[in-house]
């Protein structure tokens, strides 16, 4: 069995006896940086358990393009749709940098739920967590203008993947400003405009694919939201 920790997803609220049983299902496996671990549109069933390194979920625009939909992190599942309902990949999954996974089968997935029903109810909030983040950024879309839709990004981004260091919080993982404009639906320069705001307001501070929040709850209220 791996000795790699399941990290704080998905699986920090449940008994540490089923997360071990679950570090125990499967075959570990290693990606590397850029790797695809799963394809949008193909019929595969297999759900992975990421232990370490992160990776980027895209899906095809309808103008060909390429849209980032979220990143996940240790101890978050990826596939588990698939995993439940048979259905074609909705999405692609690529490694960030070298990723360290374990991969089930559809079978033994499912099986480990069966005998594990706290695992259940936490795959079922997973997937009610990823749906209000989709349907989050659509009431963005349509609610607010890109400097906010930017300061609504990055603040649950903190909130989700951050970690505090002496300058402020770290949003962790890379992130370019591509990606950024394709997170919140508008032109790269306009996110860049954004960006360069929040740097003047000395709110965020950035760096080769880097981004640390220096003023946390400015942030927050430019964002609208709650500090």
């Amino acid at each position: 069995m791996s000795t790699t920790s399941a990290g704080p997803g998905l699986f920090a609220a449940l008994p540490a006896s089923t997360v071990h049983a679950l570090l125990g299902v499967g075959v570990e496996r290693r990606f590397r940086p850029g790797e695809v671990l799963m394809l949008e549109g193909e019929l595969t069933t297999h759900v992975i358990l990421l232990l370490s390194g992160c990776v980027k979920v895209t899906a095809t625009t309808v103008d060909g393009g390429r849209a980032l939909l979220a990143v996940r992190l240790p101890g978050e599942l990826i596939g588990e749709l698939a995993g439940l309902d048979d259905k074609p990949r909705s999405a692609t999954v690529t490694a960030v940098g070298l990723v360290n996974t374990r991969v089930m089968t559809q079978a033994v997935f499912q099986a480990f739920l069966r005998d594990h029903p706290d695992a259940g109810v936490a795959v079922s909030r997973s997937v009610a967590a990823k749906l209000r983040w989709a349907t989050d950024r659509r009431i963005d879309f349509s609610g607010y203008d890109a400097p906010v839709r930017v300061a609504r990004v990055l603040a649950t981004l903190v909130r989700s993947h951050g970690t505090r260091t002496s300058r402020g919080w770290e949003i962790g993982f890379p992130l370019s400003q591509p990606e950024l404009a394709a997170l919140i639906g508008a032109a790269e320069p306009t996110v860049h405009k954004s960006l360069t705001e929040l740097r003047r307001k000395s709110v965020l501070e950035t760096g080769y694919r880097k981004m640390t929040i220096l003023d946390l709850p400015r942030l927050q209220r430019l964002a609208g939201l709650p500090d």
